[in-house]
């Protein structure tokens, strides 16, 4: 695995925290949130068929 994808499933780690913590708590999530969401959403997307092109 190359340094960018370690990087971008960090980041997608990091994303995916906030988007749990937000259903396991709603009345903490930031206002945000469904910011995070979309953007977890899309950028999973976008990381897993990149994966399955390159193979």
């Amino acid at each position: 695995m190359s340094a960018t994808s370690k990087i971008i499933l960090i980041i997608l780690l990091i994303l995916n925290i906030v988007v749990l913590l937000g259903q396991a708590w709603p009345e903490g999530a930031p206002p945000f949130a469904r910011t995070v969401n979309i953007i977890f959403l899309i950028s999973s997307l976008l990381f897993f068929l990149r994966l399955l092109i390159k193979k």
